[in-house]
This record gives C-alpha cells, sequence and structure tokens, in this order.
C-alpha cells in the first residue's frame, strides 16, 4: 500500500493522452472514480496500469450505498477487493448516503436522517465493510439539499460520532460542507471545528452552481474564493491533509487544474505557517 501526501487531481479519461505522454509535474497522486474501473479488461483498466506505475492513487467510489436499508452488495464488495488488490490504492473512500434500494440505484447521494438508529445501523455496516476490505474505510460528508425533521444531531456529531463508534476515517469536502451550510443555514466553521483531526485522511475541493433557490455541488467551475477560505481555515485547523480537486464537468486542459492545484499547495503552507 502506497503512502500518500501532498496535492492530487481526480483522474479523468479526458486527460489520459496528457498525463500517458508527459508524466506531468506538479500532481502527487490521482484519485480514481472506482466503478468506472470495476470491469473485466480493456481501455481503462490498460491505461490505470499504466498510470499507476507512475503516480500513487486512491479510490472513491459512489455505489456502496452504505446508508441504505438494503443489505450490503456482496458482489460490489468482492469486486472492489479484488480492484483495490490489484492497485493497491493508499486508501478506500466512498459517501454518507443513500444511493437507493437494490436493485433499484437512483444515481444520486442521497441524505440520512440524523438519528441514533440510524448511526447504529451505518455504523455497523461500515464495521462488516473494512471487516471486508481489510482496511479502515474513508466516508465523504454530502452535499445535501433537504433535511429530515426527525434528525436529532448535526451532520458534523453524526459523522463524529460514526468515526469513532466503527473506526472509520473520514474524506471533509471542504465545497460539501460550504454548499450544504449555504442551503441549510449552519456554519460551515462551525462544522470544520467539530471534525476530529485524526479521522480526517482527505479534504477535496470543487466548484459548484448558485442558483436562485440552492447552491449545487456540480463540480463544474474552478473553486471560489469563499471555499478557498473554507479550506485555509480547514488546514490551520487540522494540518497538512492530503488534499485534491474534483472536476467532473466542463473539464479544462490538465495544465489548468495544475495551476489550480498549485493554489492549493500554496494556501496550504501559508495556512499551516499561520497555524505554527
Amino acid at each position: 500500500m502506497s503512502s500518500v501526501t501532498g496535492f492530487g487531481l481526480g483522474l479523468r479519461p479526458v486527460h489520459y493522452p496528457a498525463i500517458l505522454e508527459s508524466r506531468p509535474g506538479g500532481i502527487d497522486w490521482f484519485e480514481i472514480l472506482t466503478e468506472n474501473y470495476m470491469v473485466p479488461g480493456g481501455r481503462p483498466l490498460r491505461t490505470l496500469e499504466r498510470i499507476r506505475s507512475d503516480y500513487p492513487i486512491v479510490m472513491h467510489g459512489v455505489s456502496m450505498s452504505i446508508g441504505s436499508t438494503t443489505p450490503l452488495d456482496r458482489t460490489y464488495l468482492r469486486e472492489l477487493t479484488e480492484l483495490a488488490r490489484r492497485f493497491e490504492p493508499a486508501w478506500i473512500s466512498d459517501h454518507l448516503c443513500w444511493t437507493g434500494r437494490r436493485p433499484t440505484n437512483l444515481h444520486d447521494l442521497l441524505p440520512l436522517p440524523y438519528t441514533q438508529e440510524a448511526l447504529d445501523h451505518v455504523a455497523a455496516r461500515v464495521s462488516r465493510v473494512q471487516d471486508v476490505l481489510g482496511r479502515q474505510l474513508v466516508l465523504e460528508n454530502p452535499s445535501s439539499y433537504v433535511a429530515f425533521r426527525n434528525s436529532t444531531m448535526t451532520e458534523w456529531e453524526f459523522l463524529s460520532e460514526l468515526a469513532a463508534k466503527a473506526d472509520c476515517l473520514l474524506l471533509l469536502d471542504v465545497n460539501n460542507v460550504y454548499v450544504s451550510a449555504r442551503n441549510h443555514g449552519f456554519d460551515a466553521i462551525e462544522y470544520i471545528d467539530a471534525m476530529p483531526a485524526h479521522r480526517v485522511r482527505q479534504i477535496h475541493l470543487a466548484g459548484h452552481t448558485v442558483l436562485p433557490h440552492c447552491i449545487i455541488d456540480t463540480h463544474d467551475a474552478p473553486v471560489c474564493d469563499a471555499v478557498w477560505a473554507l479550506y485555509g481555515y480547514a488546514i490551520r485547523r487540522l494540518g497538512p491533509v492530503p488534499t485534491m480537486i474534483e472536476r467532473d464537468d466542463a473539464i479544462p486542459p490538465l495544465e489548468e487544474l495544475i495551476a489550480e492545484l498549485g493554489h492549493a499547495r500554496a494556501l496550504s503552507a501559508e495556512a499551516l505557517r499561520a497555524a505554527a
């Protein structure tokens, strides 16, 4: 298993040629979308093998549905484990959400009620997944647009309790914190302050779309100034957490994302100096 530090990018097929041809600097590692490579063969796996020989990777999934009441998908977990054995990611992450009830996948990251019953349910499922994988799972805070009236704790309280109860790790998506804070009216700083620093394994940064009635986590724009500011605060609070930028639509040339990643690197260094 590789040790990953520093700054990474989400690996996207449009950038395969540039990565393979020039092996660009300024990228310490890549995050792959797990389900894109859970295939029996073909170009994606061949390309990933070549890229993996030059860069560490981490795996990030969208289909575990850890919050569902449907039994865990054993076929999915077996294929996930096999992929991890083949490519040796530094860690494996997914989202604190549910995506439907099998066999239906709604292809959306749906929110949970933040209750003790849900906490006990998800913690048990996380523990089973970790037993299968033979490693800690990393769970990401989702962006959300609705909330449950029967929630008895905040999202950040739920995440902190879950990490302790299941002994898992956290992926702090700073953009998602900002998006959800604006949508629901909570304090993003309070959210960051509540994160257990020793549990936060990775940070995500991304762009979003501002609509008249809400903000949508679209990953189709550069990181905005407000999210950069929140990221700087997170680094001062949490320390030098490995950080990556997600871009899934309106994807620019690779050099533009490397430049944006350079801004994250500089901002992180500045925040760490301020915290020293």
